[in-house]
């Protein structure tokens, strides 16, 4: 049979957990900065403020580091990314670069991908026949995005002509690339997105990288924040269920799923320019469906990526034999996917057994043996996939990168115009975010007066204060 490159395809498309360890540093009264949420932007963030010198707490409402990056260890007995798996660019991921520092493991990505039709592979005439359709589908919503007129949702820009094609290419570079349908995506941001061909997997997991990358910062995990106080005289008032804790200044990088579901109260309350722009980068909807298949029932290479040709909506993706276990993936997303993980963990492992059917023989179904489904869009904490744009909503990305007063920055996939959806992008936004309050808060450090003489030691005290009582 002819194998799709990954190359290729990608360029037309454009729990209990491993390495949970918090560093228990000393924790401190007053502190410069405050990080909400521990993903991989607030660790880059933390890290970096750490590195300049200025006192930071890093506060996550989960019990484990990570946020939608997170590696499952007993589940399968083997690592199992519930969320990221794929590791984009790793020659310029920041993430990938900090890998061998903290011991662990990242490979290229094997070429292999399958195209079935039914239940056989591809003839390659067929192969060739997808790919000039997908790539015909991918250059046209580019154009439309780049073209300088009013965005459009990327479904208007396909081509008329794609055949029997239609329903895959509309899966390919829709739910599977960008978690969400083309009919609800925006051209314009699907134009910005960046160069993902090359790739790489984390033999630990890619949670456990991003884990790993966060211990050396003060994280206070199953700390959730209810309100943020931001107007006041002396900074920022940061209220949990643990107390009240002060800050000059902190970095928000909680999913835009949760920032606009008021689970944070804000006083005052964000601007509606803000606001606007979270509602127009909701999270898409991307899940994954494992399936433990001992002996290699399918016959299939380690990490092969298999996709069908379809004849509509109801589809996925499967990464077969995870890094050479006997764990499959298979992801489904978009508005199809939301639906299935809304009717539960059970019906979406049954999807997934008879699409595996339909494709290898129903004699596979006997070989399932511990299974296990996702459902992101439940999780109260995360609320969904990575962001994706809706027609018009481009530029909100840019709005999110703008800081509050100089108090207030954001930061997560969502505030990256080109690497929205990625784990590098999440981690350089983070980074950014740092780096502009550095350099608004380090002068300020710089220039305070020396005291006039030493105070004595005191035992370092919570960074949380009981929560104190205010008129509002």
């Amino acid at each position: 049979m002819t194998c799709i490159t990954r190359r290729i395809f990608l360029s037309g498309t454009a729990a209990t957990l491993a390495c949970p360890a918090v560093v228990t540093a000393q924790p401190v009264s007053n502190i410069d900065v405050a990080v909400i949420g521990a993903g991989a932007a607030g660790i880059a963030a933390a890290r970096r403020l750490a590195a300049g010198g200025l006192k930071v707490a890093v506060l996550e409402a989960a019990d484990h580091i990570g946020g939608r990056c997170v590696t499952d260890t007993r589940t399968f007995g083997v690592p199992y990314d519930r969320g990221a798996h794929w590791i984009h660019m790793p020659d310029s991921n920041p993430v990938a670069k900090l890998a061998a520092s903290a011991g662990l493991d990242v490979a290229p990505a094997p070429p292999g991908q399958r195209l079935r039709i039914g239940r056989r592979n591809a003839r390659e005439s067929e192969v060739e026949d997808f790919l000039s359709n997908l790539v015909r589908a991918n250059r046209a919503i580019i154009d439309a995005g780049r073209s300088g007129k009013a965005d459009v949702a990327c479904m208007q820009a396909l081509p008329k002509e794609l055949a029997d094609w239609r329903p895959t290419i509309s899966f390919a570079l829709g739910p599977y690339a960008s978690a969400r349908d083309l009919a609800d995506l925006s051209a314009q941001d699907f134009a910005r997105y960046g160069d993902r061909n090359e790739n790489a997997f984390c033999r630990q997991g890619y949670g456990a990288l991003v884990a790993a990358l966060g211990r050396a910062v003060p994280v206070q995990l199953s700390t959730p924040v209810s309100r943020i106080i931001w107007d006041g005289r002396a900074g920022i008032e940061i209220v949990t269920g643990k107390g009240v804790l002060r800050a000059r200044a902190a970095i928000i990088t909680i999913s835009t799923g949760v920032l606009g579901s008021d689970a944070i109260r804000f006083a005052p309350e964000l601007p509606k320019r803000l606001i606007d722009a979270v509602a127009r980068l909701k999270p898409g909807s991307f899940d994954h469906i494992a399936l433990e298949l001992p002996g290699n029932p399918l016959g299939l290479q380690r990490d092969d990526l298999v996709f069908e040709k379809s004849g509509d909506e109801k589809t996925a993706a499967m990464l077969a034999n995870v890094s050479g276990t006997d764990l499959c993936m298979i992801d489904v997303g978009g508005s199809f996917g939301a639906g299935l993980a809304g009717q539960g963990e059970a019906a979406m492992i049954a999807f997934a057994s008879d699409w595996l059917a339909s494709l290898f023989g129903a004699d596979v179904k006997k070989a399932i043996q511990r299974s296990h489904a996702t459902r992101w869009n439940d999780d109260p904490l995360i609320r969904g996939a990575w962001s994706s744009a809706a027609p018009g909503g481009q530029p909100s990305r840019r709005i999110l990168m703008e800081p509050l007063r100089d108090r207030l920055w954001f930061a997560g996939e969502a505030a990256h115009e080109t690497a929205w959806g990625t784990v590098g992008g999440a981690w350089e936004s983070g980074d950014r975010a740092a780096g502009e309050v550095l350099a608004r808060l380090r002068p300020m450090r710089n220039t305070a007066p020396a005291p006039a003489k030493k105070t004595p030691q005191r035992r370092p005290q919570s960074i949380m204060r009981p929560e104190t009582r205010r008129a509002r």
